[in-house]
C-alpha cells in the first residue's frame, strides 16, 4: 500500500507517519516543501494542475493531510487550511480519484461547546477564530469533494515532541528553564477553561486505522479523549513532574478567548464504530511521554 503524508514534518505529521512506516506492507512517500521530500508540494501556492502531475507520478492508495497552520494572520491561514485542501482535493479528483483521503481537522471548528456535554459530529460548526473558520472550510473542500475521504476532528493533541507554539510545548519549556528554584514565578494568563486533550499517539492510530478502512467511512469522526479538564490541570501536572517549586501565578482576569470558548469536549462514539478506534492513553500518560522528550532534548536557551 502506497501512502502519501502530507506534513510529515510537523508536530502531528511525525507521529503519522512514524506510525505508518510500521504497517507491513506499506510504502510510506513523504511530500512537503521540505528538499528532503520525496515529492515537492507546497499546498498554499500549488496550482491543482502541477499538482495533479506530482500525485499522478506518487499514485498513492491513500493520501494524509497532516500540513496545517495553527498561527500567524488570517491570510496565511486561509492559504493552508483553506485553499490547500480545496486544491489536493481538485487534484486528486483528477490524478487519483480511488485513493482515500484523511484529512486532519481541528475541534475548534466547533467553536465553544455547553458545559457539561460531548459534541458530536452532527453539531453545527460555530467556530469564533480564523484558525477554526479556515479548518472547517477545508474539511467542507473535503467533505463536498465527491472522494473517498474523511475528516478527523481532532482535539487539543499532547505529547512528546508538542511545540512551542501550544501551550503544553510551550509550558514544559517554561518549566525546564525554571528547574527547581523555589524563588521561580511563572506569570501566566487564565487557566479555567476546559479542553479535551488527546494524546498524539492516540490521533496517529486512528490516522492509521481511517487510512486502511475498507469501505467508506463517515465525512467527519472526532477524535479526542471524551472528557474535557480544565487546562489548570494540565500546567500543574507538568510542574508536577518537573519538579517545579515555585510559584505558578494565575491570572484572575479570565482571557477573551476562554470566555468565548471555555469548554471544548468531543464525543468520539462514532470514532469507535467507523474505525474500532478508541484512545489508549489518558492525560497523565500524553504528560509523562510530554515531559520525558522535553527532558532529551536537553536545557532550554
Amino acid at each position: 500500500m502506497r501512502i502519501l503524508v502530507l506534513g510529515g514534518t510537523g508536530y502531528l505529521g511525525r507521529h503519522v507517519a512514524e506510525r505508518l512506516r510500521a504497517l507491513p506492507g506499506a510504502q510510506i512517500l513523504a511530500a512537503g516543501r521540505s528538499p528532503a521530500a520525496e515529492f515537492r508540494i507546497d499546498l498554499a501556492t500549488d496550482r491543482p494542475e502541477l499538482l495533479a502531475k506530482t500525485l499522478a507520478a506518487a499514485a498513492p492508495d491513500a493520501v494524509v493531510n497532516c500540513a496545517g497552520a495553527t498561527g500567524g494572520d488570517p491570510v496565511t491561514l486561509a492559504e493552508v487550511n483553506a485553499r490547500g485542501p480545496a486544491v489536493l482535493c481538485a487534484a486528486l479528483r483528477e490524478a487519483a480519484p480511488t485513493a482515500r483521503l484523511v484529512h486532519l481537522g481541528s475541534a475548534a471548528e466547533y467553536g465553544p461547546g455547553s458545559p457539561g456535554e460531548r459534541v458530536t459530529e452532527a453539531a453545527p460548526a460555530c467556530p469564533v477564530a480564523p484558525y477554526g473558520a479556515t479548518k472547517l472550510a477545508g474539511t467542507l473542500a473535503v467533505a463536498l469533494a465527491a472522494l473517498d475521504g474523511v475528516v478527523l476532528r481532532v482535539g487539543n493533541p499532547v505529547g512528546p515532541g508538542a511545540p512551542l507554539a501550544g501551550l503544553p510545548g510551550r509550558m514544559a519549556a517554561l518549566l525546564r528553564s525554571a528547574g527547581t528554584d523555589p524563588g521561580a514565578v511563572l506569570r501566566l494568563g487564565d487557566l479555567s477553561a476546559h479542553r479535551d486533550f488527546v494524546d498524539v499517539r492516540d490521533v496517529a492510530g486512528a490516522v492509521e486505522l481511517a487510512a486502511t478502512a475498507p469501505g467508506p467511512l463517515p465525512p467527519v469522526l472526532n477524535i479526542g479523549s471524551g472528557t474535557a479538564v480544565p487546562v489548570r490541570e494540565l500546567v500543574h501536572g507538568l510542574a508536577r513532574r518537573s519538579g517545579f517549586r515555585g510559584e505558578l501565578a494565575e491570572s484572575t482576569g479570565g482571557s477573551a478567548r476562554s470566555a468565548r470558548v471555555s469548554w471544548q469536549c468531543s464525543d468520539v462514539t462514532a470514532a469507535g464504530r467507523a474505525l474500532g478506534w478508541r484512545p489508549a492513553h489518558d492525560l497523565d500518560d500524553a504528560l509523562d511521554a510530554l515531559w520525558a522528550a522535553t527532558a532529551e532534548s536537553g536545557p532550554v536557551p
